[in-house]
């Protein structure tokens, strides 16, 4: 199992490797950004997903051992770039994918395409919100006690439920979609999409599987969104906006440098697999 799970984490690492526990709160007419999709037009995800591996189970097993496998990238570069990743907050959570876009994404610059994430983000989270209260299935620092990478919001996932997960959820969703905007630029978009769902398990707060089903939610989210016409219409309007924030020269503010290092398999710890 040592050997399989060290594997399984170095191929994601090299792949891009990377519940909303903090959802966007920035206010609207109505208090709080909205998403596209209302209540009713929700994927219903406690029936399309499996439920959490149980204790004892040879997947619970795995996604220990992956976790274990994850700690010596503590305090690295990988661990940092985790802890950017989980700021969902605007306008922070708007620059996530600028680097995989070689493009800046500003509410100024891009307002379509900022407003397109922010109301994704919502029906992300209103996706998870059920199979987590369901679930309730305790995070794997509440398991292994060991540190986590965003230590001042430890009292708030302890009472979020873990599985799926809601970052992931969102990462995903966003990649989704951004590949369909930029698809020149497809393939980095998903493999940072990858990795902004790996960063969970980094920083001890997600499991293997909740990252796994977390994707899953993602693509049912975004299946549904296609159905939505205001969303189709932003889509489209945020392919002209990024073309023409690339025309104008107008590249990332993050440090994209940086960013491709902490990703890069040679810069992370490589795990011990014990």
């Amino acid at each position: 199992m040592g050997n399989m799970a060290t594997m399984l984490l170095c191929l994601a690492l090299m792949a891009g490797c990377a519940t909303l526990e903090r959802h966007d709160t920035a206010p609207t007419a109505q208090g709080r950004t909205q998403g596209y999709l209302p209540s009713k037009q929700l994927p219903d995800m406690v029936a399309l997903l499996p439920p959490p591996p149980a204790t004892g189970s040879t997947a619970f097993a795995l996604d220990q051992e992956i976790s274990r496998a994850s700690f010596p990238l503590r305090d690295s570069a990988r661990w940092a770039l985790a802890i950017q990743d989980a700021d969902l907050s605007f306008p922070a959570a708007a620059e996530s994918f600028s680097c995989a876009l070689n493009a800046r994404i500003t509410e100024q610059d891009t307002p379509r395409l900022f407003r397109l994430l922010r109301r994704t983000l919502a029906d992300a989270g209103n996706a998870v919100s059920r199979p987590k209260d369901t679930y309730k299935r305790p995070r794997p620092f509440m398991v292994n006690g060991e540190r986590i990478c965003t230590p001042d919001y430890e009292q708030r996932l302890r009472t979020s439920g873990s599985y799926p997960s809601g970052h992931t959820t969102a990462g995903w969703t966003w990649a989704l979609i951004l590949s369909e905007i930029a698809p020149e630029r497809a393939d980095a978009v998903l493999v940072r999409g990858r990795a902004f769902g790996q960063s969970r398990i980094v920083c001890n707060v997600h499991w293997l599987s909740d990252v796994n089903e977390g994707r899953t939610v993602a693509a049912a989210v975004v299946a549904r969104l296609h159905a939505d016409p205001s969303f189709r219409a932003d889509v489209e309007a945020a392919r002209t906006e990024l073309a023409a924030a690339r025309a104008k020269g107008l590249l990332p503010a993050r440090d994209c440098r940086t960013e491709a290092e902490a990703l890069a398999p040679a810069a992370a710890p490589q795990p011990t697999g014990k």
